[in-house]
């Protein structure tokens, strides 16, 4: 099942997309997808009005949002995929590599993605998301991280990597930059999603393409993270997890690959959807 939220920034409305295409409002049945929604059983409601044929059709949009609404927190994941840390210089992690960008970064997938003031060295990230379903706290071991998951999405983990590196090594200030996490176009749960493991990811930037992965090759694979996590914070419902980047990225690949007002960025991942950003300036 597809989940998705329409409409003009701040007014998005709930819907989903049904196995023909079609897209149906939520409206009837829930304000919004967020924390709430997921944690109280609103996909399974979700499924049986749709199997019911008891939603209406959407009608035009002229906008796809992130598909779960402002989370509480994005946690990220760096150095996830070996190829990536050769590729930076990095030693591949004993650990998850943690840290968070603000909620705040969080738009659709295809608006608009501002360039800093100041930047010279903005880069691009395609990565598996997350979207937690149920509360997780100290869960006893990777297997129950399965059953907290509410479904996955396409992220695109921007990054600012003079702010991220050169400026004090605090991670966060380059990853928090307005509109550096777009999301979606879906939330696909997990159940059609199936082994997250075993799904290819793709970033082109003005057709070229920069990133060709699969998440079979991340060092700590999904349940392994959330489990992980929830033993130093306390997952909500609606939180969003960015499991790491493949190789390919502008930090690997030298100066003339970091974005610029102008550049398009497309990025995909198997089942999950597409992505589209023309690069703006702040």
């Amino acid at each position: 099942m597809k989940l998705m939220r329409v409409g003009s920034p701040g007014r998005e409305r709930p819907c989903v997309m049904g196995p023909d295409g079609r897209v149906f409002d939520l409206s009837s049945l829930t304000a919004d997808i967020d924390g709430a929604f997921l944690a109280g059983g609103g996909a399974e409601r979700v499924r049986s009005a749709l199997a019911e044929g008891r939603l209406p059709e959407a009608g035009p949009y002229e906008r796809v949002g992130a598909p779960v609404a402002r989370p509480g927190k994005v946690i990220c994941i760096g150095l996830n995929y070996s190829d990536h840390a050769e590729e930076t210089g990095a030693v591949p992690p004993p650990e998850p590599v943690v840290f968070l960008k603000a909620s705040s970064t969080v738009v659709g997938p295809d608006d608009e993605v501002l360039v800093p003031r100041g930047s010279v060295k903005t880069d691009y990230e395609v990565e598996l998301a997350v979207v937690v379903g149920r509360r997780a706290r100290y869960l006893s071991s990777p297997e129950e991280a399965a059953g907290v998951i509410a479904g996955y999405a396409v992220a695109n983990d921007v990054s600012e990597r003079e702010f991220q590196l050169e400026r004090g090594g605090q991670w966060d200030k380059g990853k928090s930059c307005e509109t550096f996490n777009p999301l979606g176009p879906w939330l696909v749960t997990g159940e059609e999603v199936g082994d997250p493991q075993g799904l290819g990811l793709r970033l082109w930037v003005n057709g070229e393409l920069r990133q060709n992965g699969s998440t079979k090759d991340q060092i700590f694979g999904v349940y392994h993270v959330i489990w992980y996590l929830s033993q130093f914070m306390v997952l909500e419902p609606g939180d969003v997890v960015n499991t790491g980047t493949p190789a390919g990225v502008a930090l690997g690949r030298g100066p003339d690959a970091y974005l610029r007002e102008g550049d398009v960025v497309e990025l995909e991942i198997d089942g999950l959807g597409r992505q589209r950003q023309r690069m703006g300036q702040a």
